[in-house]
């Protein structure tokens, strides 16, 4: 974990969102709390994410999501070199 990221503010954010409890709550909240530019950019990662476990090509996931090939790459390197963040929540929503 980086130690820049661990702040108490990070924290309170974090505490927030483990206590939402429905999808439409998650709507509300992260509405609220984002833009939807910023939001849109948060989602298409992930599915960037989920598209390179599954094996897709970089074109592949271009064409689908629209993502850049700068972002993917960055996915990419979260997959291989970061905190396996993507995988534990990837692998249980397999679940």
């Amino acid at each position: 974990m980086n130690k820049k990221l661990k702040t108490d503010a990070v924290d309170h954010l974090f505490d927030a969102i483990l206590c939402l409890n429905t999808r439409e709550e998650c709507y509300n909240f992260f509405e609220d709390l984002c833009t939807i530019n910023e939001l849109l950019s948060l989602s298409q990662r992930f599915e960037v994410a989920a598209m390179l476990k599954d094996g897709n090509t970089y074109l592949e996931i271009a064409d689908k999501t629209g993502a850049s090939t700068a972002t993917i790459s960055r996915v990419n390197r979260s997959l291989n070199y970061g905190n396996d963040g993507y995988e534990m929540v990837l692998a249980r929503l397999e679940k």
